[in-house]
């Protein structure tokens, strides 16, 4: 579990980028936080994965608080149960090959050649890039780069993945290849999804929505989405999906036919 006491954050330029933020998710959850940009979800995710210290409050996983500012045995062992996916997909591809990237993380914790080999073939199949282990990231699309990153957070046997915004540069077919991952990874790993595409959405157990730096609401998917007042002051866009959603909802059809309509619309 994650769990998260009244966290606060400042940058030198911005005041309370986090105003005080606690929350919880359970192990195998899927979570997506939703906000617009500067709402201060991505400051949240670097907070929660170690790459930011917080200006107060406390992070706790499984019970152990995470303490970015202290180097220790401790403190290691909790962040190498944490991989993120950022933005840019060019800028985590750190190998000359896609072997050479999923095995990065993994050279690095030292682990044996051998199990190197075996984890580099298990998680490319996972993720459908066994087929291009050979090939340099510049021949990849945004999508496949993305997927290999997956897999190499995968690879390290990390309990936690934080997708922050990962989709956001993506084409369509980019988005659809990442979230198709995501979603057989679903109760198997605890996923933490940063976007501001409420398309997401739906494959979450729970949504956060943070809004200057707050959290403003959560609850689970069919509660927000049906709140579309809620979104519109959280400055999101609602998209037309969703509103079509929305109007099904409201014609109280049964649930067994807004169940069909929503796995035709989101391809869940």
């Amino acid at each position: 579990m994650i769990k998260v006491q009244d966290l606060k954050f400042e940058y030198q330029d911005i005041k309370n980028a986090i105003g005080g933020v606690s929350l919880e998710i359970e192990e195998g959850e899927f979570v997506c936080i939703v906000g617009h940009n500067g709402s201060g979800k991505s400051t949240l995710a670097k907070l929660l994965c170690g790459l930011l210290v917080p200006t107060s409050g406390h992070i706790y996983i499984d019970g152990c608080e995470l303490k970015a500012e202290l180097e220790n045995e401790e403190n290691d062992m909790l962040r190498r149960r944490i991989g993120i996916v950022f933005q840019n997909p060019d800028n985590q591809f750190v190998g000359v090959t896609v072997k050479d990237d999923i095995a990065f993380g993994l050279e690095n914790r030292q682990i044996e050649r051998d199990e190197i080999i075996k984890r580099i073939d298990e998680y490319s199949r996972l993720v459908g890039m066994d087929k291009f282990l050979d090939r340099s990231p510049e021949s990849l699309s945004g999508g496949e780069k993305q997927r290999v990153a997956i897999a190499g957070i995968l690879a390290c046997d990390t309990d936690i993945i934080i997708l922050d915004e990962a989709t956001s540069m993506l084409d369509p077919k980019g988005v659809r290849e990442v979230l198709g991952v995501i979603s057989n990874l679903k109760h198997k790993k605890t996923i933490i999804n940063i976007t501001h595409n409420l398309n997401e959405m739906v494959l979450a157990d729970k949504v956060i929505v943070m809004n200057e730096g707050l959290i403003t609401a959560s609850g689970d998917v069919k509660t927000i989405l049906e709140n579309e007042e809620l979104l519109k002051e959280a400055n999101l866009v609602i998209p037309d999906t969703i509103k079509l959603l929305n109007m099904i909802r409201d014609s109280k059809i049964s649930e067994d036919v807004e169940d069909e309509v929503c796995q035709l619309i989101f391809h869940r």
